[in-house]
């Protein structure tokens, strides 16, 4: 059945309506990041990059590093975001823009994001590379799709009775990143961690300005919460949507955090231009291993 018009919105030019992305433009690995500023960081380090798009704020770099083709992309923050792009993504890929049709054949994309992290506990230390195994997401992104089948109900049962979750908030869900992906990226320089995607980066994550919060102890339920002794481990605002559209849509996906701040005893990094630069570059060395 052909897609409306009005669902899979295309360009005058026939790209993709928020990427302005043509299928042949994306590769079959992207690393996401948040801030458009961070495309190019990333890009610079490529053998050769053959596109450079903009619009809004994504910002989309394909090129060309140790022999494998590699999209960046900017995301912006949130997972309204990753709506978004991740659905766009997935149309380049799966959905023929001529007939406005469902390719029979599917096909699936290695997505890596690279972003920055607050931790929860006191003994992961700032500058720590985090890799999300698990994602809490406080978003409900994932309650607007039929994801019943890879959720993790138990988790996310059990934090809302143990943490007298207020469910006016919505009820959180809990989705795992692809455990290949993992193993790639994974290494003595890593932990692994489960994250909690928030909302928003000041009342959703406890921080107080001139504005009063529903909980002040917000973070510390978070933090104190354990399920089978899986303890959340860090807060930031796009995991669970990229692990839950990602196996919705038959994508492999893992988040990789570079920790600036412990929100546990109130330290933020020194050197924090040098430190992603350092998980940029840990990335694209795991990503083009054999």
């Amino acid at each position: 059945m052909s897609l409306e018009a009005s669902e899979l919105i295309l360009n005058e030019d026939g790209s993709i309506y928020h990427l302005n992305l043509f299928p042949e433009d994306l590769a079959d690995t992207v690393i996401t990041v948040g801030d458009p500023e961070r495309v190019a960081e990333v890009s610079k380090r490529f053998d050769s990059v053959r596109l450079k798009k903009q619009k809004r704020e994504f910002t989309i770099h394909t090129g060309e590093l140790s022999g494998k083709e590699i999209t960046v992309m900017s995301t912006g923050m949130g997972t309204d975001n990753i709506d978004i792009a991740f659905n766009e993504l997935d149309a380049l890929k799966n959905i023929d823009f001529n007939s406005r049709t469902i390719k029979k054949k599917l096909k699936s994309m290695d997505i890596i994001r690279i972003g920055t992290t607050g931790s929860v506990q006191e003994n992961i230390p700032v500058d720590s590379f985090l890799i999300s195994e698990l994602a809490m997401g406080f978003d409900t992104l994932l309650r607007y799709y039929d994801s019943g089948a890879f959720l993790e109900e138990q988790i996310s049962t059990a934090f809302v009775q143990e943490t007298n979750w207020d469910l006016n908030k919505g009820k959180p869900y809990v989705v795992k990143a692809n455990s290949g992906l993992i193993n790639k990226m994974n290494s003595e320089k890593t932990i692994l961690g489960f994250t909690a995607t928030n909302v928003g980066f000041y009342g959703p994550q406890s921080r107080k300005l001139r504005l009063d919060l529903s909980s002040n102890k917000m973070n510390e339920k978070l933090a104190n919460f354990s399920f089978e002794g899986k303890k959340i481990t860090n807060l930031e605002m796009e995991t669970s949507g990229i692990y839950g559209l990602s196996k919705l849509l038959g994508h492999r996906a893992v988040s990789m955090n570079l920790v600036l701040a412990n929100r546990a005893n109130g330290t933020f990094t020194k050197n924090p231009t040098q430190k992603m630069n350092e998980l940029i570059d840990y990335c694209l060395q795991q990503i083009t291993s054999k």
